[in-house]
């Protein structure tokens, strides 16, 4: 039956009572999202056959959220994504962030919005998520007041919709670090699946994952997606930015009509269970990750999880933006209203 059920989920090493909502649509398609981090731990939506799978990488208890560092369906902030050296300037005054990614700052800090448990308030087939974040919460300034809204249709649809006020000027770059697998969690068959992207250009980064600043065409490289492909068809190329990344871990410049509010990014599609995702978004920017760092680690239902067994389509502004004039700025000024809008749908066929 269609609706929302509510079942706990453990208690934090801190004592706090977290929960499991899943939404049910009227075809029997559930999204299942945490109360701590926010994560989405359970996307289940029919196969060509009608068998509802799983399709997105979690765990089963609490304690692994809390340990993991793969950021398994999380939302991720203040910041997602790397700012080099953790430094940045906000009103002529600089804050030095948490070094939790060799020497830069990653998705936040080590208690970025991921390590939260948030306020859940259940309402028709949305969660609104709320979580108030004081200032200086891992140096960033500024009370920020966070509300993300998780919606789930009839037409397997799963959007997400981010806001946030600050009291003071500050950043901000909302995104979601869900971990998709089409054949299912299960399933080590990610090369075989197809990806396109809707970018001509992409960032390079250098040794330590910081854009240069340069936007470069994915022209001529393994980096064009333009055209469907299985994600590993050019993964192993002698290319320097898949040496550093150890495979696509990199932001792309996203092509949009200004005259839309809300584009397509990206499409994929698994052959061997015939489900499609459509990634579409307001966001400037995604980064395209094929999970070159998960290693050996128990996942739901006792499976194993290992290297690239998940992709990663976390739109967002661009990494490092405070630090290069030609990027989209993150900047968020006191009063002003942050809101990014993207949306995941799964069907059956491919999408191409």
């Amino acid at each position: 039956m269609a609706g929302i059920t509510i079942v706990p989920f453990g208690e934090t090493e801190k004592g706090e009572q977290t929960a499991l909502y899943t939404i049910v649509n009227a075809k029997g398609a559930s999204a299942t999202i945490c109360s701590y981090g926010g994560a989405i731990v359970s996307l289940k939506v029919p196969d060509r056959e009608g068998k509802l799978t799983d399709v997105v990488l979690g765990y089963d208890q609490l304690k692994d959220y809390e340990q993991g560092k793969s950021y398994f369906g999380a939302l991720v902030g203040r910041c997602g994504n790397r700012i080099a050296g953790g430094k940045v300037t906000i009103a002529g005054k600089q804050y030095q962030l948490a070094l939790n990614n060799g020497s830069n700052h990653l998705h936040g800090g080590p208690c970025g919005f991921y390590r939260k448990v948030w306020e859940v308030h259940p309402e028709g087939n949305t969660l609104k998520l709320h979580l108030f974040s004081p200032d200086l919460d891992e140096q960033y300034p500024g009370n920020l007041d966070v509300n993300v809204y998780y919606t789930f249709d009839d037409e397997n649809r799963l959007s997400i919709t981010y806001h946030a006020v600050s009291d003071q000027d500050t950043i901000c770059n909302l995104t979601n670090h869900v971990y998709f697998n089409l054949s299912g969690h299960d399933s080590q068959d990610l090369m075989e699946q197809k990806m396109q992207i809707h970018g001509n250009e992409f960032l390079p980064v250098d040794e330590t994952q910081i854009p240069t600043g340069e936007l470069r065409s994915v022209t001529g490289t393994p980096f064009d997606f333009r055209v469907p492909k299985p994600i590993g068809q050019g993964i192993g190329a002698d290319d320097e930015q898949l040496a550093i990344g150890e495979g696509y871990d990199h932001n792309y410049v996203l092509n949009h009509q200004k005259s839309e509010t809300i584009w397509e990014a990206a499409a994929a599609y698994s052959e061997r269970s015939g489900i499609s995702l459509v990634c579409r978004t307001d966001q400037p920017g995604m980064q395209f990750y094929t999970g070159n760092h998960l290693g050996p680690q128990t996942g739901k239902g006792g499976v194993s999880y290992g290297f690239r067994q998940g992709f990663c389509l976390e739109t967002q502004a661009f990494p490092d933006a405070v630090h290069h004039e030609n990027f989209p700025g993150i900047w968020l000024k006191s009063g002003e209203e942050y809101c990014h809008r993207t949306i995941y749908e799964f069907g059956v066929g491919e999408p191409f």
